[in-house]
């Protein structure tokens, strides 16, 4: 017995050496004053599965680099010094990446499969501008967060997926041209700023089946670009899609039918499009297609924060 306790003894001092070890503070700059000149290298060097957050705070700079923080490293942070000076940037597309049917899935610029994540003050682009599918932000990762960043692309600008995956963007801008938000995650935006390039569709929801929520925008801005007038809310990219607008202000680039069934038009019966309470030029839903719809007011007040994404997003935590 007594030896078994010496050998626990030394293996808790083992585990607390460690843990002691951990760098949970680590700085990128492009002009080498920090721990590392590149964001990925910060990620690859941090603990995987740490026991409290690691955060990485990046300096100002244009990163060029095409990023994954993978499942392993979970709770983690990357904080920008300034969302417009903080720029990550790379540039592959659908024909680039060359993959066969399934390339958009490659072209991300950062992509995120850990749990926990959060981002501040960052802007992340996809520069390979209108040359189809080209995804500047992927996140399949759980309890994801992100505020005040601005995620710019072209075509399918952010893929937010995972059945089981939840995310909060708050304070962001994503702008882009065809489906530019588009997945199967359930995401609610924040007061956010949606900005169309083109006439085309916002967004692709593929919520899945029996799923509460899919994508869900709460006081947020949708505007659009000189000269772009001809823009739908979204529309399915698979069936039983759900996409929410309340509280927001629509801009007149947004068409009066609002929505539109893709291709398959038995996805009208299955997907779930609504508002409630939007205001703006586009706003009004009398010329709405017949198969969308006008919350009540009970209803609209299952369209929160915390009953969408459960209770994390009101957790106090330090990021």
């Amino acid at each position: 017995m007594k030896r078994i306790l010496i050998l626990l003894f030394f293996f808790s001092l083992s585990a607390g050496y460690a843990n002691s070890n951990i760098k949970y503070k680590i700085v990128v700059a492009p002009d080498g004053s920090g721990d590392f000149t590149s964001i990925q290298k910060a990620i690859d060097a941090s603990k995987a599965f740490p026991p409290q957050r690691i955060t990485i705070f990046i300096k100002n700079g244009i990163y060029h680099e095409k990023i994954k923080v993978p499942e392993w490293n979970n709770k983690l942070s990357l904080i920008g010094e300034n969302m417009e000076k903080t720029i990550i940037v790379w540039d592959d597309y659908f024909a680039k990446i060359d993959r066969g049917r399934n390339s958009t899935f490659f072209t991300y610029t950062l992509k995120i499969e850990a749990d926990d994540f959060y981002a501040e003050n960052l802007t992340v682009k996809n520069a390979a501008g209108k040359v189809g599918q080209a995804v500047a932000i992927h996140v399949a990762g759980n309890r994801c967060r992100f505020k005040n960043c601005y995620f710019d692309g072209n075509q399918d600008t952010a893929y937010l997926t995972g059945e089981n995956s939840n995310q909060l963007f708050s304070n962001c801008t994503i702008s882009g041209t065809t489906d530019f938000i588009f997945g199967s995650a359930t995401a609610v935006f924040d007061s956010c700023s949606i900005v169309s390039k083109s006439n085309s569709y916002i967004t692709a929801a593929s919520t899945t089946k029996g799923k509460a929520f899919g994508f869900v925008f709460l006081n947020c801005r949708l505007t659009a670009q000189k000269g772009v007038s001809e823009v739908y809310l979204g529309r399915p990219w698979r069936p039983y899609a759900k996409t929410v607008f309340i509280n927001c202000e629509l801009g007149a680039h947004i068409l009066p039918v609002g929505w539109k069934s893709w291709s398959n038009k038995e996805n009208k019966s299955t997907t779930f499009y609504a508002e409630y309470k939007n205001s703006g030029k586009g706003s009004n839903c009398r010329e709405r297609v017949k198969w969308a719809y006008v919350l009540s007011a009970r209803k609209a007040t299952e369209y929160n924060k915390c009953n969408i994404l459960g209770e994390w997003v009101v957790a106090k935590k330090s990021f």
